[in-house]
Formats: structure tokens, sequence, C-alpha cells
């Protein structure tokens, strides 16, 4: 957006380099009142004109990522000791005990054959977590542990040494520590209480790195940057606001979703390539429209991008209702082998609410879809329906997703 004012070069101007800023300077009481509200004028509007330009400008860093900069996940089985009686039940869950005994016989300890274990305050668990890139040998990472038996709380226990393994099988990092459940349980004479989840926790900082994963940062002449999302017009934005900034032929837009960078050998000069790079600005493109649908929670979001072309919609209400109610038969007292049955007697009833035909009008705007669809006085579960059918039509300009 540009905005342009019509300024008279004949009349006086701020000094510069004079130690005297703008504002001091149209204070001047020697100064005619229409130079100062000209100038003061052309001071709010340029201040407008950045404040719309930072509204809608976005950094790289924030749409695109490094590719091969990436985490890993790791894995891992574990043994969860010290519950307050209520770990798993080891008659139903015995790799629990199982567990815990190739433990001990890792510390020396051999159990005997036909040893019957029953052990209240231990679970078997399943530890993971996210391995940084460029993370290095001794640094800590975040851990989550969740049981996988009939364990009824984890609170207050503590993880025993665990190996944490990659998809390759390969050891990178290795957990121990105490947990931390975010619930609180309780029960006594059948009745219970409990807040929020309590069969699954975290350890900060409970990991330790023991080997760290080779990245191609650092390799080849170029580097490629990843778009979050495929779009060649944001492609094409990227590239050109990189170009400007670092120099002509420094990237290249490949397809939708890769730019390549022409980056320094040097892995200093490399960092320092990429940190100016990411904090580029650019202006944000309008996004492709598209209506997404949760069926599970009911929840409808749509972009700005999303139009209405005119329909018409009719809405109503089918509702069947099935009540029934039980009929007890007593047999005639002077009868000899009569019984008590007792009967369903069952009724149907259906409802259909009446439903009018509103007319929807093109809506080029969010606001004007929203404010349609709500005189329709639907539930959110009938917008579902509602949008699916137009889409059908052809009167909705977006793309539909139902996750």
């Amino acid at each position: 957006m540009k905005f342009g004012v019509l300024i008279d070069h004949t009349a006086p101007r701020p000094p510069c380099g004079a130690g005297l800023d703008a504002t001091r300077w149209l204070r001047r009481s020697w100064l005619p009142l229409g130079v100062r509200l000209l100038w003061l004028l052309t001071i709010l509007v340029a201040s407008l004109a950045l404040a719309v330009e930072d509204a809608n400008a976005m950094r790289i860093k924030e749409i695109a990522a490094v590719q091969g900069v990436r985490t890993n996940q790791l894995t891992g089985f574990g043994v969860v000791v010290g519950l307050d009686g209520t770990g798993d039940q080891t008659t139903q869950m015995p790799y629990a005990s199982q567990g815990l005994q190739n433990y001990l016989q890792s510390l020396g300890m051999t159990l005997p054959a036909d040893a019957k274990l029953q052990f209240k305050n231990v679970a078997a668990v399943l530890v993971t977590a996210e391995l940084p890139a460029f993370a290095q040998p001794g640094q800590a990472i975040d851990v989550t542990v969740s049981s996988i038996g009939n364990a009824k709380s984890l609170r207050g226990g503590t993880l025993i040494a665990t190996p944490l393994k990659g998809v390759d099988g390969q050891i990178y990092a290795l957990a121990q520590g105490n947990l931390v459940v975010g619930g609180a349980g309780a029960s006594a004479g059948g009745s219970s209480v409990q807040i929020n989840h309590l069969s699954a926790g975290r350890i900060p900082n409970g990991a330790q790195v023991e080997r760290s994963v080779p990245t191609p940062f650092a390799l080849g002449q170029t580097i490629d940057l990843g778009l979050k999302s495929a779009d060649f017009q944001t492609a094409k934005r990227v590239a050109d606001a990189i170009n400007v900034r670092m120099g002509s032929g420094t990237a290249q837009a490949v397809d939708g979703r890769t730019v390549r960078l022409l980056a320094p050998a040097n892995p200093h000069e490399r960092v320092g390539f990429l940190a100016e790079v990411e904090e580029i600005p650019m202006e944000a493109t309008i996004p492709r429209a598209k209506v997404v649908i949760n069926t599970r929670t009911g929840s409808i979001v749509m972009n700005q991008a999303v139009t209405l072309g005119p329909c018409a919609v009719a809405h109503g209400n089918l509702s069947v209702t099935i009540s029934s109610t039980p009929v007890i038969s007593q047999p005639n007292p002077l009868s000899p082998k009569g019984e008590t049955v007792v009967a369903e007697q069952s009724d149907i009833k259906i409802t259909q609410e009446g439903g009018s035909m509103i007319e929807m009008n093109a809506a080029p705007q969010l606001s004007d879809l929203v404010r349609m669809l709500n005189g329709l006085g639907a539930t959110p579960q009938d917008l579902l329906a509602i949008l699916q059918a137009i889409d059908a039509a052809g009167a909705m300009n977006a793309e539909l997703e139902v996750i």
C-alpha cells in the first residue's frame, strides 16, 4: 500500500544534522501554520504507511526452514518404580516384571526361575523424546513417560535408566529421573476422584544425549529452504526478497516449496549468512481458500480467502424419539398357574421442524459468509452438513478438508 502527499518544495524544511528533531522544529512559532500542518500530515501518513507495511510483513524464518535441519524421534521401553501401590498388576501384565528382572540381572542379581513376582509399585512404560538438531553429547532433553499397562497412576514414580533409540536401532540418549504428573487422584470404599491424567508424565531434562546426528548443513555449495506450505507465489517472493538483500543470483525458486541459496563454504560465514536471510522481511501472500472441518468436535475454521457464490439453502431438523415404558401384567387372583409378566411398551415419535428457504448472495468477505450462515440458526454440527452441501453444489470457492 502506497501513500502520496503533495508537498510545496519552496516551503521551509526541517534542518538535517543540526541536533533538532522534526517535532521540536515544527513547534517553532515563526513557522506559518499551513507549513506546520503540512509537515505534521506528512509525518502521520509516513508513520501509518510503515505500520501497515509492518502488519502485512513477515520474516522468512516464519514461513521457511533449512532442509536437513530437523528433529529426530527417540523411543525406549522403561520401568517406573517407587509407586504407592498404583503400579501394574503383574499377573495380567507380565512384561512389567520381566523388564524389572532384566534390569536386576544387569546389576548382577539372579532371581529363581520359578519365582512369582508381585510388584505393586512397578509400572511398565514407553519413553519418548525428540532429539533436537545439532544436539551434542552431554546436553539434556525432556522426555515423556506413558504407561502401557494397567497402572492406576504414575504419580511419585521414578524412571530407572532407559536407553532411547532412533529408527536405526542406535542409542542416542539415556533417560532417568523423577516423573512430574499433572494430576491427582484418590479412592476409598469404592469411590474415587481423579483430576487430569495420571498415566502419563514428563521428566524435564530427563535424558542426556549420548550421540549426535550428523546434518548436511555445512556440506555442499548450496542450501535449500523448505517452505511450510507449497505455494509458487510465496516461493517467488522469498527468492526475490533474498536477492534484493543479499545480491542478485543468491536465491532461486526450484519449485513451489524449495528455494535454493548459494551459501559461503566457511561454516562461520554460512551461519551468519543464514542468520541474516532468516530476518529478511517480506510481504505475506493471500493463502489458498480453505475450510477445515473437525467432525469429532464440530469445529469449523476458514481463512479470509473463502468466498461464497449465489445459492439458496433450506435447513430443517428431523428428530426421532423412541421411549419405552415397562408394563406389568398381573394374573387373575383365582388363577392357579398365573404368573406376573413384565412387558415393554414402545412409543415412537417423529418430529420435523419447519425450515425456510434462505437466499445467500455472493459473499466477497469471510464476515459476510459467517453472518449469512449464522442467520440460518444452525448449530455447528448442522453447519458441517450445510458447508459440505454448499461445496458439493459448487457455490463455495474454497477447498474443503475434513479431519
